[in-house]
């Protein structure tokens, strides 16, 4: 870069001295010339090394407010969304049933039809002969609960433990002040107490009464939308196809998009399905083997709960530990119990369930346990159920659309 120098007033002396003179004049120049070039250098060298970075402040703010109202959304229509989600990933399971009965020229409405009919009787016939079982199961776990509560809560201090000390004292403490405040006005209190419980069980009865008819109308709505799913067939592909344009690009996009999809989620429900069976085989002989009452049910309970990666696991861990504590009263026992639950879930999930899901969906861990916190988060225990097809949707539809690479590539492993 020329960087202009600035003017020297020239001397008059004799020869010898002009040259000096001049010399001195250019040194002098240089010298104060130089912090301009290094600053001209040093705004160079910083404008080819840090290149500016453009954020289009208006698209990013659109796409925040518009993925807060998408999840707003689906928090308040989770009534709606959950059904159909459930329904749409049953009629991905069961659609290769259908379609293998109807190469064997079965209409598709007979086909449907088996296909539903027989999955409903399984499902009946496993309800109807571990009926015994569960009930058992459930009229053990509040005794167990309160047990194991009291046993894990006590300190021994005499004959009370510190604990149920504290609280007797700390009620006394209340006793006392509340007469000495308020005179008389305590049976006023213990009046309306006594009738506080029993208008607090009506309205919990009602809310249970009203929960359960909510699930069974979710359930049916659930099994019609599975029925007419997989009676339509491919007629919603077809569909979706042709509204992406005429483009021909966009068409074949998305019938990749749909195949791999149909494809993912039947892999990762016949993956649920072999290593969940191992999981309530195993479960089944290890309970057997150590006389735990209702083995089986606790194997088919298990299994049901390892669709729910890692919570499900600690929940049956739990849940056969206070029930070992019950059936043989020592915490010795109940821990051993509770060990080998997740020693089988660890067993099943490290070799077969981490080997089949690489193979298949492919995906980061931490990407899946964090989409797990999230959907259980939105949609509670119906979400952790979700969670893992969800993401292995959003994955696919990302790796096939420029806009989502970056969410495709923090999805893979």
């Amino acid at each position: 870069m020329d960087v202009p120098l600035p003017n020297l007033p020239a001397d008059s002396g004799g020869t010898g001295s002009t040259g000096n003179t001049g010399s001195n004049d250019v040194s002098l120049a240089a010298e104060i010339a130089a912090p301009e070039i290094r600053a001209s250098a040093a705004t160079d060298t910083s404008s080819q090394l840090i290149p500016g970075i453009h954020v289009n402040a208006r698209g990013l703010a659109l796409t925040i407010l518009a993925t807060v109202a998408f999840v707003f959304a689906l928090r308040v229509a989770q009534r709606f969304f959950i059904p159909l989600t459930f329904g749409i990933l049953i009629a991905y399971t069961l659609s290769p049933l259908v379609d293998a009965l109807q190469r064997l020229r079965l209409p598709r409405a007979i086909s449907t039809t088996l296909v539903m009919v027989s999955l409903l009787t399984i499902i009946a016939t496993q309800v109807n002969s571990l009926h015994t079982e569960f009930d058992a199961i459930l009229d053990q776990l509040p005794v167990a609960t309160r047990q194991f509560s009291n046993e894990m809560s006590k300190l021994k201090l005499g004959q009370a433990g510190f604990m149920q000390k504290m609280q007797t004292a700390a009620t006394e403490i209340e006793k006392a002040t509340s007469q000495a405040t308020t005179g008389n006005q305590p049976n006023v209190k213990k009046a309306v107490a006594s009738e506080t419980p029993v208008l607090k069980l009506r309205e919990l009865l009602l809310a249970g009464s009203l929960g359960v008819m909510d699930l069974l109308g979710q359930t049916v709505m659930m099994l019609f939308l599975v029925f007419f799913l997989l009676l339509s067939g491919d007629k919603f592909k077809r569909k979706l196809v042709k509204i992406t344009g005429p483009s021909l690009t966009h068409k074949r996009i998305t019938v990749q998009i749909l195949s791999k999809i149909n494809t993912s989620v039947q892999q990762y429900m016949f993956m649920l399905l072999i290593t969940n069976g191992l999981l309530a085989l195993l479960t089944w002989i290890a309970f057997h083997l150590m006389g735990l009452d209702n083995a089986g049910a606790w194997a088919v309970t298990g299994g049901l709960l390892h669709v729910i990666p890692y919570f499900g696991s600690m929940l049956m861990a739990l849940a056969v530990c206070l029930v070992a504590y019950v059936q043989f009263g020592t915490i010795s026992m109940a821990l051993l119990v509770a060990g080998v639950s997740i020693a089988i879930a660890a067993l099943v999930g490290t070799v077969v369930t981490t080997w089949m899901t690489g193979r298949i969906t492919q995906m980061n861990t931490a990407a899946v346990f964090i989409s797990l916190l999230f959907w259980g988060w939105l949609w509670g225990a119906w979400g952790l159920l979700l969670g893992v097809p969800i993401i292995v949707v959003v994955k696919v539809v990302a790796e096939h659309i420029d806009g989502m690479q970056a969410v495709a590539e923090l999805l893979n492993e």
